[in-house]
């Protein structure tokens, strides 16, 4: 070729612009070779210049420079690829017969990769498929490679109708161009038709004459309608896209205008697509597809041949809202009709004819075939569609009553909501009930079923064609598949692949077909070097076999496999590093199941390939930075990681840590694996220890991480939750921390005020308040935490006051039981503990005294905290519970002022006092730091006045101090009677404390008996309730009271005998008894009252022989023993009719009652009831010899001193044990 000839020429740069010496070949090589070098941009512009030249300027070029210029075809450019075909349709318009070079280029371009290509390629076979069947009609002798070509054609157009069915919305649209081209072509035009000025020289079927040796006119005929029938099919289709449904109503009214015995088909088309507007569109589309149908209707209606379709065309326009003044501009006139003359057609043909006589006959064959074909149209006219037939057959049915009946039954099968196509397309009927609307209504309840399957149209349809068909398709089948496997085969041969592939698929072809294609070949392909020769000769795609996704898969695994396995051979070469830098790299790029072969990789040993994980880790991370987005990846990377490592049973050496410590980014999922941690009792402290580090090393997001902290510090378990508080306590130290921790606190402390607790307890996120109540469990989750800080930071002590004071019952008893810990920890010194005692909120009165409790429990209280309960007290609050816990820093007056109120108080209560007062809280029996000694505070019992306390009371509290025998000893008591005794006047409950301590203690006896001697001295019988006892203790101690009682002057005597009728008979044997000399001394006035009832009554029953007399006191006397039928010992339970008590004395069953045994752990006591008979082990009361006297041991030699005489002994303790 002259391009190949020339060779490259210099550069622009190196010649002279503009000089006119250069020759236009000269000046294409040129431009040619620039193109070859220069960048994209200007490459199109160049070769537009080539195109320019050889084209327009000197076509004799052409052939010299097709090859150059088709090289381009292989350009990575689409602009360039596009020129390509934009050339390919220029040259061909310019010379048809290179066509025959070029049709497999443009073959190869159509099935470009790039749809943009592809839609260019389709524009220019528009055009070329009719310059190439007008060249075939033209053509005297047609030779092989012609007729190979034409095969071709013919078989791209079929790969474009096919096209139709393409992914992309542009690429159909210009298939339906392309075949409302073809059906225009491959169709006869008649008289009526109404062609554009611009096609007026078009070809089309009717100039193809019926004996042309290579094109077939029924065959082209067949392929015309069986396009149309594609493009309809199409059309129906109910998810066509808006804008092909556009381009296919303006391709169809097009066809129905130029080609009018397709109007039928164009007018049912239309109607079909008005009854079923596809579901996907939008309701502006509908409005628009609707639009774009009106119009095109009117355009039809505008023809002359849409005479037999008026009624529908005009039913459809007023359906779609045209008013009638609009549809009757738009009818055609009569005069329209036929205007045109017959021959038109003709004489346009006559220009494109060649002049040769020869082809006379030809004109006069073609003039013949155009009326033939008329004819035939006009039969196939006549012929009833399906949908006429069904729509005849409907008409008559649609009476009122079956329509209504249609509409009931329908109305079942309405969806709720009115669909938005529908709402868009609907009309109101205006003609309803005429005959034009229910002609309407039968056509378009026709066409539904048409389009169903169903009617008698369907049917009778199918009857006529069953026979016919086998005749008529058998020969168009023939050449047809005759014509496709030609064209296979040429298309195999022609295809810049190569000839020598097509041989051995066509073993009938004749040697001259192999050789066909050899010409069409461009010659550039095997020539041109360099630059030029990048040409798509040979695509991978089309050889191999592409593999299924399960042998991709599994390629790659076992590719992982293999690189993961070569971790000692490339450790021991030394490319460790660069092993991991590609692995991690690689493993970013995988699916997830490739991954977790990575990652059960890394676990199998975590410590050898740590550094593998953290590669990986951060190669995720750098991933997400640089394409922005989610953090999927990265986020699934570090949580298989962690939760990996959590499933390890050893962690000691803290591989955990050192990961979550080096992760670039902790995430939330990632912060839920370390919670877990930390709940796992075995690794709980390792847990925190990582999230400690976290709150120091990571400022920005630290509050983030101790809030999972402070969460755990009410965890469920006991371990999880300790360890958390001693961590939170080491963070409230630092400064940065305090407020976020003590906040925290706050918050979960005010959830108390609550009457249900709230979900936030349960791991709700939103704080609201659930059906469940408050449980001992859930309330003190809420004070874990605050009572933790509280001996750190005081003044928190207000807040919890503050909520206690709101709280329900069940809460405050839990905060009661939790706080004495926290109480302690601050210390009674504590300034802001003293600030609550001395301003005590009103209702938290209970908290601060049990506050108070806590601090002294233990130890003496302060002179301060003394000092501000004192004042609370006097001041503000006089409840005397406040005093209790600090009593023993009181002094002895206001104990005693104070007692009257606490004995009243809960028995329970009361026996703390005592306890405090007496030093036994802790068993230790010391009473140092007490106000008050035993004896003193049983004698301030002793003098409490009646009118300030009930005598019950103080008896209650009396039996407290009795039951403390380690503290009320022999001595204690002794010394308490010896001081009540001297008080004046004699206290009330005297007595009752003498019998008391004599029942306690029975070796006071003696002492006791000084104290009843000395009473007499005091004129006891003065206080009638001190007098009472006198006689109940008198009647307890006989005999050894017997002394005692004939100390009494005559007057009392007889008073007792009269409470105590039963000593008389005793006191007079005891006086009989006597020596003489002693009974001298008694008094005869006294003699005479023992004697006054006796001597009427007999000394003793006859024959009963009396017991013999022995001094008292003597250890054989019976009666001193208790033994003698004078006093017999009362039995056991005795009941206390022997002597009705005075009301103070209570018995120990009446006082255990009243008390509610709450509490008091201290038996109840004997001394309030008539005596039991000594317990075993324990020795019975005996009879003391007055003091100074020892006792007898046999019957007295000497005479003691007369009565009355004797005076106790100064402290009147006898001497030898003090516990009986």
């Amino acid at each position: 070729m002259a391009g190949a000839q020339e060779g490259p020429s210099p550069r622009p740069g190196q010649e002279e612009p503009g000089s006119d010496g250069r020759s236009t070949s000269e000046r294409v090589v040129d431009l040619l070779n620039q193109a070859a070098l220069i960048g994209n941009e200007g490459k199109i512009s160049i070769l537009r210049q080539v195109q320019e030249l050889i084209i327009n300027k000197d076509p004799t070029l052409l052939d010299n420079f097709l090859d150059e210029i088709i090289a381009f075809q292989a350009d990575k450019s689409i602009e360039v690829r596009k020129f390509v075909v934009g050339f390919i349709e220029e040259a061909c318009k310019r010379d048809i017969e290179l066509l025959l070079k070029l049709v497999a280029n443009l073959n190869m371009l159509l099935k470009d990769e790039n749809v943009n290509v592809v839609k260019k390629a389709i524009l220019t076979m528009t055009q070329l498929y009719k310059v190439a069947l007008q060249w075939m009609v033209k053509s005297k002798v047609i030779g092989e490679l012609q007729e190979a070509c034409w095969e071709m054609m013919s078989s791209m157009a079929s790969d474009i109708i096919l096209l139709l069915d393409s992914d992309n919305d542009g690429v159909r649209t210009h298939a339906i161009k392309f075949v409302e081209g073809l059906i225009v072509t491959l169709s006869p035009r008649t008289a009526d038709s109404d062609v554009p000025k611009r096609h007026e020289n078009d070809v089309s079927l009717e100039r193809i004459p019926r004996d042309h040796p290579v094109i077939k006119y029924n065959v082209l005929w067949e392929e015309g309608k069986a396009a149309l029938e594609q493009l309809l099919k199409f059309m129906v289709h109910p998810a066509i896209s808006s804008i092909n449904l556009t381009a296919a109503l303006g391709s169809l009214a097009t066809i129905a205008r130029q080609r009018p015995m397709f109007m039928a088909e164009v007018i049912q088309a239309y109607e079909t697509l008005h009854a079923n507007l596809p579901p996907t569109l939008a309701k502006s589309q509908v409005s628009s597809v609707r639009k774009n149908l009106k119009l095109h209707l009117l355009s039809v209606l505008r023809h002359p041949s849409s005479g037999d379709f008026q009624p529908q065309i005009t039913t459809l326009l007023v359906d779609l809202g045209t008013p009638q003044a609009e549809i009757a501009r738009s009818m055609p006139s009569p005069r329209e009709a036929r205007k045109r003359p017959r021959d038109e057609p003709d004489a346009a043909l006559k220009k494109m004819k060649i002049e040769p006589p020869l082809g006379e006959d030809d004109e006069d064959k073609d003039l013949e075939a155009p009326a033939v074909a008329v004819a035939k149209v006009a039969g196939a006219v006549t012929v009833p569609s399906d949908t006429d037939i069904t729509a005849e057959f409907l008409q008559p049915l649609l009476t009122p009553e079956n329509v209504a009946n249609l509409v009931l039954i329908s109305m079942v099968y309405l969806p709720e909501a009115m669909p938005a196509s529908f709402q868009a397309t609907y009309t109101p009927v205006e003609s309803a009930g005429t005959e034009a609307q229910i002609k309407h209504l039968a056509r378009l309840m026709a066409t539904q079923m048409t389009a169903a399957g169903l009617g008698p149209g369907v049917e009778q349809t199918k009857l006529l064609r069953e026979e016919p068909k086998e005749e008529k398709v058998a020969k168009p089948d023939a050449v047809v598949i005759k014509r496709r496997l030609s064209a296979l085969g040429q298309g195999q041969a022609i295809a810049v692949l190569g000839a020598h592939g097509a041989a051995p698929g066509l073993p009938d072809e004749t040697p001259q077909a192999k050789r066909r294609p050899e010409p069409i070949m461009p010659a550039t392909q095997p020539r041109l070097a360099g630059a030029g020769g990048r040409k798509k000769v040979f695509r991978l795609s089309d050889v191999l076999k592409p593999l299924s996704e399960v042998q991709v898969e599994k390629l790659k695994l076992g590719a992982v496999r293999r690189i993961l396995r070569s971790e000692r051979a490339v450790a021991a070469s030394g490319a460790a590093q660069a092993r991991v830098k590609i692995l991690a790299s690689l493993v970013t790029q995988f699916e997830v199941p490739l991954k977790g072969e990575v990652l059960s990789f890394i676990l199998d040993d975590v410590r050898g390939r740590l550094d593998l994980a953290f590669a990986w880790l951060f190669q995720e991370y750098n991933a997400h930075l640089a394409r922005g987005g989610g953090l999927e990846r990265y986020d699934e990377c570090l949580i298989g990681l962690l939760a990996g490592l959590q499933e390890k049973p050893d962690q000691k050496d803290g591989i955990f840590t050192k990961v979550v410590l080096e992760a670039p980014l902790i995430t939330e999922s990632a912060l839920e694996v370390i919670r877990k941690y930390c709940e796992d009792e075995s690794r709980t402290y390792l847990g925190m220890s990582t999230l400690r580090d976290l709150i120091f090393k990571r400022p920005s997001r630290q509050f983030q991480y101790l809030h999972v902290l402070l969460d755990l510090s009410s965890h469920e378990k006991d371990k999880v939750r300790q360890q958390a508080l001693q961590f939170i306590k080491r963070m409230y130290e630092k400064e940065q921390l305090r407020e976020y921790v003590e906040k925290f606190a706050l918050n979960y402390l005010q959830l108390l005020v609550h009457p249900n607790p709230p979900s936030v307890l349960f791991g709700a996120d939103k704080d609201t308040e659930v059906a469940a109540p408050w449980t001992e469990e859930t309330i003190k989750q809420c004070l874990y935490l605050y009572l933790a800080l509280l001996p750190h930071n005081h003044k928190l002590i207000h807040e919890l006051a503050s909520v206690y004071t709101e709280a329900i019952a069940d809460i405050k008893r839990t905060v009661l039981r939790v706080i004495e810990q926290p109480i302690r920890g601050m210390g009674m010194n504590s300034p802001e503990l003293l600030l609550l005692v001395e301003n005590c909120p009103k209702g938290a009165e209970t908290l601060v005294t049990r506050c108070l409790h806590s601090l002294t429990d233990k130890v003496p209280p302060s002179p301060e905290l003394v000092k501000r309960v004192r004042d609370l007290y006097h001041k503000r609050l006089p409840d005397v519970r406040f005093l209790i816990p600090v009593l023993n820093g009181l002094e002895k007056k206001e104990v005693i002022q104070a007692l009257p109120k606490l004995i009243k108080l809960n028995p329970i209560v009361v026996k703390e006092v005592f306890n405090r007062l007496l030093g036994t809280q802790h068993g230790d029996g010391t009473s140092a730091v007490s106000p008050l000694n035993p004896g003193e505070l049983l004698i301030a019992l002793h003098n409490i006045d009646s009118s300030k306390c009930d005598m019950k009371s103080i008896i209650k509290a009396t039996n407290l101090c009795f039951a403390e025998r380690n503290v009320y000893t022999s001595e204690v008591l002794a010394v308490v009677m010896q001081q009540l005794m001297e008080q004046s006047p004699l206290p009330m409950l005297l007595m009752r404390t003498v019998i008391q301590a004599l029942t306690m203690y029975p070796r006071l006896g003696g002492f006791v008996m000084n104290i009843l001697s000395r009473l007499i001295m005091k004129q006891v019988w003065k206080y009638p309730k001190v007098w009472e006892g006198f006689i109940k203790c008198c009647q307890r101690t006989k005999p050894q009271s017997f002394q005692v009682v004939l100390q009494l002057p005559p007057p009392q005597l007889a008073a007792v005998f009269e409470k105590c009728p039963e000593l008389r008979e005793p006191l007079l044997s005891h006086v009989r008894a006597l020596t003489p000399h002693q009974q001298a001394h008694i008094p005869l006035s006294t003699m005479a009252i023992l004697e006054a009832t006796t001597r009427h009554e007999p000394e003793g029953t006859p024959g009963e022989e009396k017991p013999p007399k022995r001094p008292p006191g003597s250890e054989e006397d019976p009666k001193a023993k208790g033994g003698g039928p004078g006093s017999p010992p009362p039995p056991e339970g005795a009941p206390p009719e022997l002597l009705e008590p005075p009301p103070i004395f209570i018995s120990a069953a009446e006082d255990e009652e009243s008390s509610g045994g709450g509490g008091d752990t201290s038996p109840p006591d004997p001394a309030l009831d008539t005596p039991k008979d000594p317990p075993a082990g324990t020795e019975p009361p005996q009879p003391l010899p007055p003091p100074g006297e020892a006792p007898p041991p046999s019957p007295p030699s000497s005479e003691p001193p007369p009565p009355g005489t004797q005076s106790p002994p100064p402290g009147g303790v006898p001497e030898g044990p003090s516990e009986g």
